[in-house]
């Protein structure tokens, strides 16, 4: 009987540790802030990167280089990042499918999590001067020379490049 009852007590505090809200992280972007979910941006990521980077056949084309997205100006975080986000709300995630329902649904909820995203940003009012317009062009540029579930299939494979600098804005901002 206590074996049983320690069983369920732990049982609770397992349940009672997961039930509770994982709070978000805040992000400084010029002159706003916006809660992140970094940690379950990267399980989901992480739930589907295999898939994704087998399905990455066309190695030769890069479309999110890490060198690209550090350079970003001062003062033009938020606006390369309303962007970025918006190119894969609109292009990526919409063209992007998965033979797996599961893989799918993880891919849905990264989706949805970049919504979110781009909605509190859309508040910023971030204002984007031509040079990140121009980084953000090139990406389309590279994008639309492929196939268009092969350019998607690409994008999600390079996400982790994303995943890494928000981690990084969100570790520089505290």
């Amino acid at each position: 009987m206590k074996m049983l009852l320690g069983f369920s007590f732990c049982l609770l505090l397992v349940l009672s540790c997961l039930s509770q809200p994982v709070e978000g992280r805040t992000l400084h972007l010029d002159s706003c802030s916006v809660n992140v979910h970094t940690h379950e941006l990267h399980k989901y990521y992480s739930t589907i990167r295999a898939d994704v980077i087998a399905g990455n056949d066309d190695i030769g084309v890069k479309l999110l280089d890490k060198s690209l997205i550090k350079s970003v100006q001062e003062g033009q975080t938020c606006c390369f990042l309303r962007l970025v986000l918006r190119f894969y709300v609109e292009r990526v995630f919409s063209n992007y499918a998965s033979a797996q329902p599961q893989q799918q649904r993880f891919s849905s909820a990264l989706a949805n999590a970049f919504v979110s995203i781009r909605r509190d940003i859309h508040k910023c009012h971030c204002h984007c001067e031509e040079e990140t317009q121009r980084k953000i062009d090139s990406i389309h540029a590279e994008f639309i020379k492929l196939q268009i579930n092969q350019a998607a299939q690409k994008a999600m494979g390079e996400l982790d490049t994303v995943l890494e600098w928000l981690e990084d804005l969100v570790q520089i901002t505290h």
